[in-house]
Protein backbone atom coordinates (compact mmCIF):
# COMPACT_ATOMS: atom_id res chain seq x y z
CA UNK A 1 0.00 0.00 0.00
CA UNK A 2 1.42 3.68 -0.72
CA UNK A 3 1.75 5.86 1.99
CA UNK A 4 3.48 8.83 -0.26
CA UNK A 5 3.53 9.52 -4.13
CA UNK A 6 5.14 12.40 -5.59
CA UNK A 7 4.17 13.31 -9.28
CA UNK A 8 6.63 15.66 -10.88
CA UNK A 9 7.52 17.91 -8.17
CA UNK A 10 9.23 21.13 -8.65
CA UNK A 11 9.57 23.83 -6.22
CA UNK A 12 10.83 27.14 -7.81
CA UNK A 13 11.76 29.98 -5.53
CA UNK A 14 12.26 33.88 -6.72
CA UNK A 15 10.05 35.91 -9.16
CA UNK A 16 12.74 38.15 -11.09
CA UNK A 17 15.41 35.27 -10.21
CA UNK A 18 14.33 32.30 -10.24
CA UNK A 19 16.10 29.18 -8.27
CA UNK A 20 15.06 25.40 -9.32
CA UNK A 21 15.47 23.80 -5.81
CA UNK A 22 13.19 20.56 -7.23
CA UNK A 23 13.09 19.83 -10.71
CA UNK A 24 10.35 17.35 -11.97
CA UNK A 25 10.75 14.31 -8.80
CA UNK A 26 8.17 11.65 -9.07
CA UNK A 27 8.77 8.94 -6.01
CA UNK A 28 6.48 6.73 -4.16
CA UNK A 29 6.74 4.93 -0.66
CA UNK A 30 5.01 2.13 0.47
CA UNK A 31 3.59 1.50 3.99
CA UNK A 32 6.21 1.00 6.47
CA UNK A 33 8.86 1.74 4.85
CA UNK A 34 11.95 3.43 6.45
CA UNK A 35 13.83 5.56 3.75
CA UNK A 36 16.72 8.14 4.17
CA UNK A 37 16.88 11.11 1.64
CA UNK A 38 20.93 12.49 0.51
CA UNK A 39 22.65 14.63 -1.37
CA UNK A 40 25.16 17.23 -1.25
CA UNK A 41 24.67 20.74 0.59
CA UNK A 42 22.26 22.46 -1.47
CA UNK A 43 21.14 19.38 -3.42
CA UNK A 44 17.16 20.25 -2.45
CA UNK A 45 16.85 17.63 0.33
CA UNK A 46 15.15 19.63 3.13
CA UNK A 47 13.15 21.49 0.72
CA UNK A 48 11.87 17.73 -0.84
CA UNK A 49 11.05 17.14 2.89
CA UNK A 50 9.38 20.36 3.69
CA UNK A 51 7.59 19.72 0.45
CA UNK A 52 6.48 16.05 1.66
CA UNK A 53 5.92 17.72 5.27
CA UNK A 54 2.33 20.13 4.34
CA UNK A 55 5.16 22.85 5.28
CA UNK A 56 6.14 24.37 1.13
CA UNK A 57 3.68 23.69 -1.42
CA UNK A 58 5.41 22.79 -4.75
CA UNK A 59 5.25 25.42 -7.64
CA UNK A 60 4.11 21.97 -9.88
CA UNK A 61 3.30 18.78 -9.58
CA UNK A 62 1.26 16.86 -7.26
CA UNK A 63 1.78 15.05 -3.51
CA UNK A 64 -0.44 12.46 -2.64
CA UNK A 65 -0.56 11.23 1.30
CA UNK A 66 -2.30 8.32 1.71
CA UNK A 67 -3.89 9.14 -1.77
CA UNK A 68 -5.05 12.54 -0.59
CA UNK A 69 -3.35 16.15 -2.11
CA UNK A 70 -3.21 17.50 1.57
CA UNK A 71 -2.36 21.25 -0.39
CA UNK A 72 -6.01 21.54 -1.68
CA UNK A 73 -7.58 22.04 1.63
CA UNK A 74 -8.20 25.05 2.96
CA UNK A 75 -5.17 26.57 5.99
CA UNK A 76 -7.44 25.19 9.07
CA UNK A 77 -8.01 21.28 7.51
CA UNK A 78 -3.99 21.04 7.03
CA UNK A 79 -3.38 22.23 9.61
CA UNK A 80 -5.59 19.55 11.23
CA UNK A 81 -4.57 17.04 8.69
CA UNK A 82 -0.30 17.78 9.73
CA UNK A 83 -1.03 17.18 13.36
CA UNK A 84 -3.00 13.87 13.38
CA UNK A 85 -1.14 12.55 9.93
CA UNK A 86 2.24 13.34 10.38
CA UNK A 87 5.10 12.98 13.30
CA UNK A 88 8.32 15.60 13.01
CA UNK A 89 11.50 15.19 14.51
CA UNK A 90 14.21 18.27 13.60
CA UNK A 91 17.94 18.56 14.64
CA UNK A 92 16.95 21.03 17.63
CA UNK A 93 14.52 18.97 18.74
CA UNK A 94 12.24 22.00 18.98
CA UNK A 95 10.93 21.02 22.75
CA UNK A 96 8.96 23.93 24.90
CA UNK A 97 11.28 25.00 27.97
CA UNK A 98 8.43 25.69 29.89
CA UNK A 99 6.71 22.12 29.69
CA UNK A 100 8.34 19.24 31.68
CA UNK A 101 9.69 16.44 29.38
CA UNK A 102 6.22 14.51 29.72
CA UNK A 103 4.07 17.41 29.07
CA UNK A 104 6.42 17.99 25.66
CA UNK A 105 5.39 14.25 24.58
CA UNK A 106 1.39 14.55 25.19
CA UNK A 107 1.47 17.88 23.27
CA UNK A 108 -0.05 16.46 20.29
CA UNK A 109 -2.44 14.52 22.23
CA UNK A 110 -3.45 17.99 24.38
CA UNK A 111 -4.14 19.88 20.91
CA UNK A 112 -6.16 17.18 20.15
CA UNK A 113 -8.64 17.30 23.30
CA UNK A 114 -7.70 13.69 24.21
CA UNK A 115 -9.00 12.72 27.86
CA UNK A 116 -6.42 13.02 30.20
CA UNK A 117 -6.13 9.23 31.20
CA UNK A 118 -6.20 8.22 27.89
CA UNK A 119 -3.10 10.72 27.34
CA UNK A 120 -1.55 9.14 30.39
CA UNK A 121 -1.67 5.73 29.35
CA UNK A 122 -0.06 6.53 25.97
CA UNK A 123 2.78 8.77 27.53
CA UNK A 124 3.41 5.60 29.59
CA UNK A 125 3.51 3.63 26.63
CA UNK A 126 5.60 5.38 24.68
CA UNK A 127 8.31 6.48 27.20
CA UNK A 128 8.40 2.88 28.19
CA UNK A 129 9.65 2.06 25.01
CA UNK A 130 12.17 5.22 24.44
CA UNK A 131 13.59 4.25 28.01
CA UNK A 132 12.85 8.14 29.31
CA UNK A 133 10.51 7.23 32.13
CA UNK A 134 12.65 8.70 34.59
CA UNK A 135 13.14 11.93 33.31
CA UNK A 136 9.20 13.12 32.31
CA UNK A 137 8.91 15.50 35.00
CA UNK A 138 12.50 17.01 34.34
CA UNK A 139 12.26 19.49 32.54
CA UNK A 140 14.46 20.50 29.03
CA UNK A 141 17.18 21.78 29.96
CA UNK A 142 17.95 18.90 32.73
CA UNK A 143 17.99 16.22 30.09
CA UNK A 144 20.91 15.34 27.46
CA UNK A 145 20.83 16.12 24.13
CA UNK A 146 19.93 12.21 23.39
CA UNK A 147 17.55 12.21 25.82
CA UNK A 148 15.73 15.17 23.87
CA UNK A 149 15.79 13.82 20.73
CA UNK A 150 14.45 10.82 22.71
CA UNK A 151 11.83 12.85 24.24
CA UNK A 152 11.36 14.11 20.18
CA UNK A 153 10.74 11.12 18.52
CA UNK A 154 8.33 10.08 21.55
CA UNK A 155 6.31 13.56 20.85
CA UNK A 156 6.43 12.38 17.18
CA UNK A 157 4.79 9.13 17.32
CA UNK A 158 2.46 9.25 20.55
CA UNK A 159 -0.14 10.11 17.93
CA UNK A 160 0.59 7.36 16.06
CA UNK A 161 1.15 9.11 12.38
CA UNK A 162 0.99 7.87 9.81
CA UNK A 163 3.74 9.38 8.30
CA UNK A 164 7.00 10.17 10.71
CA UNK A 165 9.61 12.57 8.86
CA UNK A 166 13.08 13.24 10.55
CA UNK A 167 15.43 16.61 9.20
CA UNK A 168 19.05 15.22 10.60
CA UNK A 169 17.61 14.13 13.27
CA UNK A 170 21.42 12.98 14.85
CA UNK A 171 23.05 16.74 13.69
CA UNK A 172 23.78 17.60 17.32
CA UNK A 173 24.21 14.80 18.66
CA UNK A 174 27.10 12.71 19.29
CA UNK A 175 28.18 9.54 17.91
CA UNK A 176 27.06 7.52 21.10
CA UNK A 177 23.66 9.35 21.12
CA UNK A 178 23.44 9.15 17.38
CA UNK A 179 23.71 5.30 17.29
CA UNK A 180 21.50 5.39 20.03
CA UNK A 181 18.04 7.63 18.59
CA UNK A 182 19.03 5.45 14.75
CA UNK A 183 18.64 2.17 16.81
CA UNK A 184 15.20 3.68 17.91
CA UNK A 185 14.19 4.70 14.52
CA UNK A 186 14.87 1.12 13.19
CA UNK A 187 13.11 -0.42 15.84
CA UNK A 188 10.00 2.02 16.20
CA UNK A 189 9.71 1.27 12.29
CA UNK A 190 10.00 -2.42 12.33
CA UNK A 191 7.42 -2.67 15.47
CA UNK A 192 4.93 -0.01 15.02
CA UNK A 193 4.99 0.01 11.07
CA UNK A 194 5.32 3.88 11.19
CA UNK A 195 6.42 4.80 7.43
CA UNK A 196 9.77 7.16 8.00
CA UNK A 197 11.28 9.60 5.88
CA UNK A 198 14.71 10.92 6.63
CA UNK A 199 16.34 13.71 5.71
CA UNK A 200 20.41 13.29 6.56
CA UNK A 201 23.90 13.84 5.32
CA UNK A 202 25.23 11.38 7.53
CA UNK A 203 26.01 7.72 5.99
CA UNK A 204 25.96 6.10 9.52
CA UNK A 205 22.30 7.44 10.10
CA UNK A 206 21.63 6.46 6.30
CA UNK A 207 22.72 3.01 6.81
CA UNK A 208 19.79 2.06 9.26
CA UNK A 209 17.47 2.90 6.51
CA UNK A 210 15.94 0.44 3.92
CA UNK A 211 16.37 2.38 0.92
CA UNK A 212 17.83 5.56 0.68
CA UNK A 213 17.20 7.99 -2.29
CA UNK A 214 19.90 10.61 -3.64
CA UNK A 215 19.54 13.62 -5.00
CA UNK A 216 21.35 16.30 -6.82
CA UNK A 217 20.76 19.60 -8.12
CA UNK A 218 17.12 18.91 -7.43
CA UNK A 219 16.89 15.83 -9.34
CA UNK A 220 16.52 12.58 -8.23
CA UNK A 221 20.15 11.05 -9.08
CA UNK A 222 19.78 7.41 -7.71
CA UNK A 223 18.51 4.80 -4.90
CA UNK A 224 20.16 1.87 -3.15
CA UNK A 225 17.95 -0.61 -0.89
CA UNK A 226 19.25 -2.58 2.23
CA UNK A 227 20.13 -5.81 1.89
CA UNK A 228 21.17 -8.11 4.97
CA UNK A 229 24.27 -6.20 5.67
CA UNK A 230 23.83 -2.60 7.21
CA UNK A 231 28.35 -2.89 6.80
CA UNK A 232 27.64 -3.11 3.46
CA UNK A 233 24.82 -0.71 2.98
CA UNK A 234 27.29 1.65 4.47
CA UNK A 235 29.97 1.09 2.12
CA UNK A 236 27.31 1.69 -0.66
CA UNK A 237 26.35 4.82 0.65
CA UNK A 238 29.66 6.14 0.72
CA UNK A 239 30.29 4.89 -2.94
CA UNK A 240 27.22 7.19 -4.20
CA UNK A 241 27.84 9.76 -2.19
CA UNK A 242 31.35 10.16 -3.47
CA UNK A 243 30.13 10.05 -7.15
CA UNK A 244 27.53 12.79 -6.36
CA UNK A 245 30.27 14.84 -5.44
CA UNK A 246 29.94 17.94 -3.29
CA UNK A 247 31.53 19.53 -0.65
CA UNK A 248 34.30 17.47 1.15
CA UNK A 249 32.61 18.74 4.56
CA UNK A 250 29.63 16.55 3.56
CA UNK A 251 31.44 13.69 4.79
CA UNK A 252 32.95 15.37 7.94
CA UNK A 253 30.45 13.95 10.19
CA UNK A 254 31.13 10.05 9.04
CA UNK A 255 30.21 8.28 12.34
CA UNK A 256 32.11 4.59 12.74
Amino acid sequence: MEILRLKHVSKIYGTKVQYTALNDISLSIEKGEFVGIMGPSGSGKTTLLNVISTIDPPTSGEVLIDGENPYKSDSSKLALFRRRKLGFVFQDFNLIDTLTIGENIMLPLTLDGHKVSVMEEKLKDVAARLDIENILTKRTFEVSGGQAQRTAIARAVIHSPLLLLADEPTGNLDSKAAKDVMELFESINRDTGVTTVMVTHDPKSASYCRRVIFIKDGQFFNEIHRGDSRQKFYQQIIDVLALLGGEANDLDTIRL
